[in-house]
């Protein structure tokens, strides 16, 4: 059987802790007298959290200092993992473990490929860590998707050629990615916005096991 890497980016695609960095950036947005919209927040996907914090300050037109930067990414992140301390496996989204379980079954490499700095703790949280083969996060890499380092870092740590791995994601930046890469894009979300991936799925739930079988096949 052919040997695969399917790459898994965390936030938005395994767990929803996009909506906890919604609401740590939306409090720190409020506090600058910045309007932070669910649509301004699209914006922050799979993006760094010192270039989130860049592109909020460019809503409010505010520029600050290094100083006063690095207090709020400090706060962001205290603010973050605050929402996270509660997070167990019924944060997982719906359809996401029958895949992670199938793929083990088919003795498939199964990688995380995230921008997150707190991936492992989430992944150890949820009860889910046992599933990866390896683990590239954002304290592994120092560019930020769409540059296609952590995908590229991962599909390596799994001695798999880029063209031989299926990237989920959930971010316009992380499907550019995986196409710069070489790699399949598999888009989990909106056709509107992940139109560049060469899938795409509305959640996990919209996807089957064939879909995986085929995938191995190619």
């Amino acid at each position: 059987m052919n040997k695969k890497a399917f790459i898994f980016d965390l936030d938005g695609v395994i767990v929803d802790t996009a909506k906890y960095h919604f609401m740590a950036w939306q409090k720190i947005a409020q506090e600058l007298g910045i309007e932070f919209t669910p649509e301004h927040n699209e914006d922050l996907k799979g993006v760094s959290r010192v270039r989130s914090l860049d592109i909020i300050l460019e809503l409010g037109k505010i520029n600050a200092s290094q100083e006063y930067k690095n207090k709020w990414l400090i706060q962001k992140n205290e603010d973050y993992l605050s929402y996270l301390v509660n997070m167990d496996q019924s944060e997982i989204l719906p359809g996401v473990l029958p895949i992670l379980q199938f793929l083990k079954e088919k003795n498939q490499a199964i990688a995380l490929g995230s921008a997150s700095k707190n991936a492992r703790p989430i992944l150890e949280k949820t009860g889910i860590i046992h599933y990866f083969d390896a683990i590239v996060d954002g304290n592994d890499v120092t560019k930020a998707k769409p540059d296609p380092e952590v995908f590229l870092e991962a599909a390596k740590l799994l001695n798999v050629a880029p063209e031989n791995a299926i990237v989920f994601e959930d971010s316009i930046a992380g499907i550019q990615a995986a196409n710069v890469a070489n790699m399949t894009s598999v888009g989990i979300g909106e056709e509107t916005i992940l139109y560049e991936a060469k899938y795409i799925f509305k959640n996990f739930m919209y996807m089957d096991t064939s879909f995986i079988e085929t995938m191995i096949k190619k």
